[in-house]
């Protein structure tokens, strides 16, 4: 068995090395249309860029599932990239919509995510400190509660140790 499992797992190993090598220059960019900012609240206006469309290229944007209808994306002043905005209608729910934009020249496809909250990203607020659940450390650190639980410990620890002891010697328990 051991001689089989060493090989077969270095085996595995390089397979594995060699697919991570490979896998950047073979695979698609997570995110072909960068949507910015990607976390808006309604009423918001977003920037839509690709460099899907190759150089001077122009797309035909796809907001509408957020409910804001199609774009243009013309070459901006780099002319690399093919940018569009349009605004996030205030009627538009929290949650995650899928932006595309289809070149005009080679008609491909790419998408990008947009999500929508109800709060802004600077003005969200996150928690902080301990949850009071109650006992179970939500007391916080007392140093006679601490003391208590060491006493209580060490005393259990000598009775068992002096039971083991007695049972060892056959006293009889």
């Amino acid at each position: 068995m051991r001689r089989t499992a060493r090989p077969l797992a270095g085996t595995a190993l390089a397979v594995a090395a060699v697919a991570l090598a490979v896998a950047p220059a073979y695979g698609v960019p997570a995110e072909e249309v960068e949507v910015h900012p990607s976390s808006v609240v309604p009423g918001s206006q977003v920037t839509v860029r690709t460099a899907a469309c190759g150089d001077g290229g122009t797309a035909t944007g796809d907001a509408g599932a957020v409910g804001a209808g199609s774009l243009t994306l013309a070459p901006g002043p780099d002319e690399r990239d093919a940018t569009g905005r349009f605004r996030v209608p205030p009627s538009a729910q929290p949650g995650t919509y899928e932006i595309t934009a289809t070149c005009t020249g080679n008609g491909r496809r790419v998408t990008g995510d947009l999500v929508v909250t109800l709060t802004p990203a600077r003005e969200q607020v996150y928690p902080r400190g301990s949850v009071k659940t109650g006992v179970g450390g939500a007391l916080g650190p007392d140093p006679a509660q601490t003391a208590a639980g060491v006493a209580a410990l060490a005393v259990a620890a000598a009775g068992g140790t002096w039971l083991l002891h007695r049972r060892a010697r056959g006293d009889g328990i």
